[in-house]
Parts: C-alpha cells; structure tokens; sequence
C-alpha cells in the first residue's frame, strides 16, 4: 500500500473514533435525561452500542444510524432496558422499556 492510502485509512479510521466518541456523549446525555424526566434511576452511568450500519436522512444524505443500550431501574431491584436510536448526530428516539409500559419519547417533538 501505498504512503497516500494509508494516510487516507488513518484519515478515516480517526474521523469514525471520534465522531463514535461523540455520538455515544450524546446519547449517554439523553438517556441520562429520559430517566430523570420519567424518575427513574439511570443505572451504571453508561451506555454501549448495540447498531451501527448506514442510511439516509429524509433529504437523501448517507450518514451513520446508531442504537445505544442502556440500563435504568424503577424500583431498585430490577434492571430495565432503554435505548437511543441516533442519525447522524441527532438523536431520533429514546425507547424504555418501563415496567408499566414501553415508552418512546421523540427529541423536539
């Protein structure tokens, strides 16, 4: 391979770190978030991802769409599932799975 190409790889292997580091900052904010708003208790102050692959946003622009799990607990002695489906760097919707109920809020709506 050549210098070039390998720059390039480089290139794109540090954009992909760092727009993921951003990405999961935001979604770990708006999880933490859904919880307080739904006073719940936001377990483990994490959160991992669980999808990535590509799609497109309404105007037609490819971009990453990701899933990020977390955990949160209603009572303090079960664990719940939430996540935090993302579009490029906009959160789309956050999903609990409430014991009462799932919930799914919608950012800006």
């Amino acid at each position: 391979m050549g210098p070039l190409i390998i720059t390039v790889l480089i290139g794109l292997l540090a954009w992909f770190w760092g727009n993921s580091m951003r990405a999961k900052e935001i979604a770990l904010d708006q999880g933490a978030r859904a919880c307080q708003s739904m006073g719940v208790q936001f377990l483990d102050e994490t959160v991992s991802i669980s999808r990535i692959g590509l799609g497109r946003e309404s105007s037609g622009r490819m971009n990453l769409q990701r899933v990020y799990n977390f955990e949160f607990t209603v009572s303090g002695d079960r664990r719940c599932l939430g996540k935090v489906a993302m579009q490029g760097g906009e959160v789309k919707a956050i999903h609990l799975d409430h014991p009462d109920g799932p919930v799914v809020m919608e950012p800006g709506r």
